[in-house]
């Protein structure tokens, strides 16, 4: 299954990408799945989404949950909680 990720704020600021197309692996087939799919790839990665980091998901632009499941073609974005004041 081939989806669209998206970064934004921080995250694009640490990871150094807003965006990338990739390919699950089987078994990936929930907006957690693919969270824990990219901090794998370790390093920056495994920082800024690691698990009990403060970190807000959208699919397919509305915002979602880690139970969300996810569909070829569909896109994941990542960005910190937006603060005002």
């Amino acid at each position: 299954m081939k989806i669209e990720l998206r970064f934004f704020a921080s995250v694009r600021e640490v990871l150094g990408v807003s965006q990338e197309s990739v390919t699950l692996p089987e078994g990936v087939t929930t907006v957690g799945g693919v969270r824990a799919f990219l901090r794998e790839r370790g390093g920056k990665w495994a920082e800024v989404l690691a698990e009990g980091r403060a970190l807000r998901m959208a699919y397919d632009q509305e915002m979602t949950h880690a139970d969300t499941p996810v569909r070829d073609g569909g896109e994941v974005a990542f960005f910190p909680p937006v603060t005002g004041g």
